[in-house]
């Protein structure tokens, strides 16, 4: 068992990184909140990561929720190799694009036409640009929290997180850049409003619906630990799209293929005009989707005006790696499994926390599922996702990490973050993480 996280090898890499790396590391999140420092990794073996000084983890970040089937999965590593014996090509179609493509149109209840790239950002950019093209509209409508990437659009907050009326008229209405170097003018196009906010959707619809080319939303917020739509959001969100000839976008690029095959969408049985993929469509290699209907998805060029285009969009290993994820994640019984494992193990979860007397709240849905601290009551929004206790989380995280069970530092903006297991994950995996999280709880709620 893991006893510490910090080692001379590694601290080593993190000051060798810091002299080359912008801020040490390749991307921002991988720079580890709680530890102020990345975590090196050398492999990764199913449900398993190897540090680079041969400490082991057992892993529930997954490649930030990529890795669905685990690391290193035999199915995937083949389809990789035939790519690369294909001789790494790039820039030109294949047969295997299309069939990729009639699997997603079959799978997938709102695609009758797909486009890939290459990362969930571009995807998301490009249905807005979809959506505007459509509809002769340039206002978009986001909520609070949801994660649509990193392009300019999506870079932006309100200044509070009240609800009801006010997110739509009153100061709360009021945006600002999450980001330097994003100008002020991009807010003017953004409407932002609460999850889960009835009032609050018609409010916004009712004022700002003929300016609206699109609305964008995580049909399950995993951004923010996981709050799942209530009871008749979605449909309401749907027929109100629908009346006002707003363009509905679910961005599934973290809900999507965590509680079914289908999605969020076919889980619920509402149907959006466009649809984003990513992370686990090719268990951790670089692709991403973009899927609606005909009329929609036929604007893009060459067919129509909206530009979309990329060399490495839809990169022939990528789409050989999501082929072999799909076929997997197809096998019967295979969503009845992670269903039923998630069933148990959030409720052993939650069990360990309250034996133990510490205020903690466990939300999970599919494969996929955030830890509250601080909370005991259901999370319902961002704003009651940011009131949780950072440094219970950071001391759970840290004496966890020292251990060897691998929980990622996300905090985007303050929120928790989100975690998952994989198809990999063992019974024996899961009793050794429950037996980690008890003695940590133990630990936690002696002070």
């Amino acid at each position: 068992m893991n006893t510490q996280v910090a080692s001379p090898e590694t601290d080593q890499l993190f000051q060798q990184a810091r002299t080359v790396l912008a801020s040490g590391v390749s991307a921002s999140l991988r720079m580890h909140a709680y530890l102020g420092k990345p975590l090196y990794m050398a492999r990764g073996e199913g449900a398993w990561l190897v540090g680079v000084d041969g400490k082991r983890y057992l892993d529930f970040n997954l490649s930030n929720g990529a890795a669905l089937l685990g690391h290193h999965h035999p199915s995937v590593q083949a389809a990789v190799a035939e790519g690369l014996e294909a001789g790494i090509i790039a820039a030109t179609e294949t047969p295997f694009h299309e069939r990729l493509a009639s699997c997603l149109v079959e799978i997938i209840p709102a695609a009758e036409r797909v486009r890939f790239a290459t990362v969930g950002s571009e995807v998301t950019a490009v249905a807005i640009r979809i959506a505007r093209a459509a509809t002769g509209r340039d206002r978009y409508l986001k909520f609070d929290g949801h994660f649509h990437g990193l392009s300019e659009p999506w870079l932006l907050k309100r200044r509070n997180t009240i609800g009801g009326a006010e997110a739509v008229t009153g100061s709360a209405s009021k945006l600002i850049p999450s980001s330097g170097g994003v100008p002020t003018s991009q807010a003017d196009d953004c409407v932002m409003i609460p999850f889960n906010d009835v009032p609050a959707l018609e409010a916004a619809i009712d004022r700002h619906g003929d300016e609206l080319a699109a609305i964008i939303v995580e049909p399950i917020h995993f951004n923010a630990g996981c709050i799942p739509p209530e009871q008749g959001f979605l449909e309401c969100l749907r027929e109100l799209t629908r009346q006002a000839g707003v363009i509905l976008i679910f961005d599934e690029i973290l809900s999507g293929f965590r509680t079914a095959l289908g999605g969020v969408q076919a889980q619920y049985g509402v149907t959006p005009d466009l649809t984003t993929h990513a992370k686990a469509l090719a268990n951790g290699m670089p692709l991403a989707s973009l899927s609606g209907k005909a009329d929609l998805m036929e604007l893009l060029a060459p067919a129509g005006p909206v530009s979309h285009s990329g060399t490495y969009s839809g990169h022939l290993l990528s789409v050989l790696a999501a082929l072999a994820t799909l076929e997997e994640l197809g096998q019967p019984g295979c969503y009845e499994t992670i269903n039923a494992t998630a069933n148990w193990f959030y409720a052993e979860l939650q069990a360990v926390f309250d034996r133990h007397a510490l205020p903690v709240r466990v939300q999970g849905a599919g494969a996929r599922f955030g830890v509250y601290f601080g909370r005991t009551e259901q999370v319902r929004t961002w704003a009651d996702a940011l009131a949780h206790d950072h440094d219970l989380n950071r001391r759970f995280a840290v004496k966890c990490i020292e251990r060897g069970v691998y929980f990622h530092g996300y905090t985007t903006e303050g929120a928790p973050g989100h975690s998952g297991f994989s198809t990999a994950h063992t019974s024996e995996d899961f009793a050794f993480a429950l037996t980690v999280i008890d003695d940590v709880c133990r630990e936690l709620a002696r002070g």
